[in-house]
């Protein structure tokens, strides 16, 4: 099987990060933690886990992952969240995939727990990930938020879920919301984008019909209505805040 380095960022993830560590116990040959100045004992933990912690500033999520990418001792490269855990199902698809790689890069399903459930429809799944890959092919953008990996190569679909096991309360999803649609506005206004007024209407709208109708987001559940509205509403403020930056220009 090729050799695997599982790679994680973090700050302040004491609460989470050893059951992410332990979760690809068996898998990894090595586990990477780039940590951004935790003040809750996080490396200490990834330590006592048998991580290899390291410790740098913080220049955006997709900045701040290719480091950790670049730090592996192996050309396989799992990128974990702290707050994420394999399934059975997904350990042995990925052991699977590296006994004898088809592809230079897997995407797999990610479950994502909100309100105290495991959505299973709407926008919180699949969710498709593309985590596994080798990085001689592949690598994350250089986006500050909403970041993800791109790869020179086609990629395959493993089976079994990644959980993401988010257990913050409403008020701090809230406020990462906030703080994700404000990085967003910056990147977008960088770039010289200036949408439409029509856009803070017809975009949430747009997206509320596709993921609560179309995508069948009604059978989460209430967990299923918040998770979609919210993530409307943060459409509409991503806009609001770039037309707000353009004003501000004037």
């Amino acid at each position: 099987m090729n050799a695997l380095s599982v790679v994680i960022i973090a700050k302040n993830e004491a609460a989470a990060i050893a059951e992410c560590i332990k979760s690809a116990a068996g898998l990894a040959d090595e586990v990477v933690v780039l940590d951004s100045g935790s003040s809750d004992g996080t490396p200490a933990i990834c330590a006592a886990h048998g991580a290899r912690v390291l410790e740098t500033d913080w220049p955006g999520f997709g900045p701040q992952k290719q480091r950790a990418v670049d730090a592996a001792a192996s050309d396989w490269v799992l990128c974990l969240d702290a707050d994420e855990r394999l399934t059975a199902e997904l350990r042995e698809s990925i052991a699977a995939a590296l006994a004898n790689p088809r592809f230079f890069g897997y995407r797999f399903a990610r479950s994502n727990r909100f309100l105290g459930r495991y959505l299973r429809h709407g926008e919180g799944y699949p969710d498709w990930s593309l985590r596994l890959f080798d990085r001689r092919v592949a690598r994350w953008s250089n986006d500050r938020v909403h970041e993800k990996v791109l790869c020179e190569a086609p990629v395959g679909t493993l089976a079994g879920d990644l959980l993401h096991e988010s257990a913050e309360s409403l008020e701090a999803y809230l406020a990462k919301q906030n703080r994700y649609t404000t990085l967003a506005a910056d990147a977008a206004i960088e770039a010289g984008k200036m949408p439409s007024a029509a856009s803070l209407v017809l975009s949430p709208l747009v997206r509320f019909v596709k993921f609560y109708f179309i995508r069948r987001g009604f059978c989460d559940g209430v967990p299923g209505l918040v998770h979609i509205a919210l993530g409307c509403f943060n459409s509409f403020m991503k806009y609001a805040k770039i037309r707000e930056r353009w004003c501000a220009k004037r």
